[in-house]
């Protein structure tokens, strides 16, 4: 029995549980982008980011042992090492269909939640300026603004002026 026979078996089940996380965090994602659109309470945002990093570890915690099989026949943890590792299973008679849907399938999956996590970044960054736009004005501090000069140099103009006079 070769090597890869005893591990093949071992890559198979990471890579269903992989999807399975994966597939979690993008719900993940996805709840939070519609509690970031419909502003709901501040705790809710926090519980979906304790649960996206409870995912994100489990998932690098996969990343580790994958990257352990793949040592085992000498291949780098990358696309083209696991497309080399599928190529000798099947080679050696085993069933790699399925495991190359999951696989193919996790990818599209992580692009979704990579484009999902960036706009929900976006939104986060602009409702924090928002925010602080609002603190530095009930406070009657200077606002800045940030423009671009002709150079295309980015420049902080100070706003100074009195909101209410007593």
């Amino acid at each position: 029995m070769s090597v890869i026979e005893k591990t093949y078996p071992i890559a198979e089940k990471l890579i269903a549980n992989a999807l399975e996380l994966t597939l979690q965090l993008q719900l993940q994602l996805e709840q939070e982008a519609e509690n970031l659109k419909t502003g709901q309470q501040p705790s809710i945002i926090d519980a979906i980011a304790a649960n996206k990093k409870k995912l994100v570890t489990e998932l690098e915690q996969f990343n580790s042992q994958l990257s352990q099989v793949l040592a085992t026949e000498s291949l780098a943890n990358t696309q083209q090492g696991l497309e080399e590792y599928f190529q000798r299973a099947a080679i050696i008679g085993l069933d790699v269909n399925q495991t190359m849907q999951n696989w193919s399938q996790l990818m599209t999956i992580c692009a979704q939640c990579r484009t999902l996590n960036d706009q929900n970044g976006a939104s986060i960054d602009l409702l924090s300026r928002h925010s602080k736009r609002a603190l530095h004005i009930l406070k009657g501090k200077p606002e800045f603004t940030n423009t671009y000069g002709p150079d295309g140099a980015r420049r902080s103009d100070s706003i100074t002026h009195t909101l209410i006079s007593v």
